[in-house]
């Protein structure tokens, strides 16, 4: 088995505010290898872009990583300076924000911010790292790449703010792209071009990719495994087949209930139950209980991740009566 490029392992994030502590991340472990797209999937407030802000360094207070490790390319990311970790921010590793504008310096051209993004880690002529900036727009479908370039982020709209934001991400041809619902602002055809060239791009390069989505077609055509956040914690982790197919934990299902189909015309939607729960004020024991229709006595005490079916496959679950049949291993 291959080395994984990124190793997440025990990571908790929390926000001590007024209200009491958020916790926004609370034991999440996973790896990605390279040239894997990993999905996280949940609801809004699960934790899923924390987690991105967690691996860049981006917490600010009164946020801050309460413990765990994140390890990429066997470098402990938490141990590094604040000037190290700078350098390692859009050159080795690069996110790709909901909201283009948080990318996007709207006062300077779009060619001095992509140049300069090369520039900032690389030695190049200008000219070369004019054309790698050319290439890069073309990539994400930008028509007329010569006159945008020479543009500013207000003649764009808000999809094409958004190709421009994921161009810069490209650029430096990072190891891992953490990419937080991307392509949310885009058309269908452009999604579409987009999440194949992401894909390509992580076979050609090796670069590993995490997808933070709400959307579990996207993470059905895109990502190679997939975990499923609720309330800060990853709940059931596994092959995209596996979950979207075979889900085991009760949440998973509800999420896949409540997707349209076309081949269930006419039968109506099973929506989740309920509201998440304040991540300030959680409950005690298993999160979901409150919603779940499987709840049992057990779930009044917090349950354990625990693998499920074959060990090969990597699938786990953190629930204390997952769906059967797949059985669960002690």
């Amino acid at each position: 088995m291959s080395v994984p490029l990124l190793e997440v392992e025990g990571l908790r994030t929390h926000f001590f505010t007024k209200a009491g502590v958020v916790k926004a991340v609370d034991d999440v472990s996973f790896t990605v290898s390279k040239g894997e797209v990993l999905g996280l999937v949940g609801e809004s407030g699960s934790g899923k872009t924390m987690i991105g802000y967690s691996i860049m360094g981006l917490i600010d207070p009164p946020g801050r990583i309460v413990s765990g490790r994140i390890v990429l390319g066997g470098r402990d990311l938490r141990a590094l300076s604040p000037e190290a970790l700078r350098q390692l921010r859009g050159n080795r590793i690069a996110m790709i924000f909901q909201d283009p504008m948080m990318t996007l310096n709207p006062v300077l051209r779009i060619d001095v911010q992509m140049v300069e993004t090369i520039l900032a880690h690389e030695s190049l002529p200008r000219a070369a790292a004019m054309e790698r900036s050319r290439a890069a727009l073309v990539r994400v479908g930008i028509p007329s790449p010569d006159e945008r370039l020479s543009a500013y982020p207000h003649q764009f709209s808000g999809g094409m703010r958004q190709r421009v934001a994921i161009a810069i991400a490209l650029l430096n041809n990072p190891d891992l792209i953490i990419a937080d619902e991307p392509t949310t602002a885009l058309d269908v055809t452009i999604q579409g071009q987009i999440l194949y060239e992401m894909q390509k791009l992580t076979r050609e390069t090796g670069a590993a990719m995490i997808w933070v989505t709400h959307d579990l077609a996207v993470v059905a055509g895109l990502a190679d495994r997939v975990c499923v956040m609720y309330a800060g914690r990853i709940v059931e982790e596994g092959t995209v087949a596996d979950v979207i197919e075979r889900p085991v934990h009760p949440y998973t299902q509800g999420l896949l209930d409540s997707v349209p189909s076309r081949t269930a015309r006419g039968v109506r939607l099973k929506p989740i139950q309920g509201m998440a729960p304040s991540l300030a004020d959680l409950p005690l024991g298993c999160a979901f209980r409150d919603r779940c229709g499987r709840s049992i006595d057990a779930c009044l005490g917090a349950p354990e991740t625990r693998m499920v079916g074959d060990l090969s496959r990597g699938r786990a679950v953190r629930c204390h009566n997952p769906l059967p049949p797949v059985a669960v291993l002690e």
